[in-house]
């Protein structure tokens, strides 16, 4: 992988780390998007969301958990997708 891409990745990882975090700290910000998907108990969800992304985040800014972070971001996706189309 070229140092770009690697350089990319890395922040890119750490971003969505930082938005995990971001659950935790303004927890009320994110509830509004977080209640289509889970409209009973949004509250820990938002928590929960905010653990997923913190973890994917830094497995995607590590070069040797970048593949498990990809593997866990499409699951998490697949995950949110889910919960959102049969909250419908």
């Amino acid at each position: 992988m070229p140092q770009q891409d690697k350089r990319a990745a890395k922040l890119t990882g750490l971003a969505l780390a930082g938005m995990g975090l971001a659950h935790f700290a303004r927890p009320q910000v994110f509830e509004p998007i977080t209640v289509a998907a889970f409209p009973q108990d949004t509250r820990r969800h938002v928590y929960t969301n905010g653990s997923f992304e913190t973890a994917i985040g830094l497995a995607l800014a590590g070069r040797r958990t970048r593949k498990l972070g990809v593997a866990g971001l499409v699951g998490y996706l697949v995950y949110l997708a889910g919960n959102t189309v049969r909250k419908r």
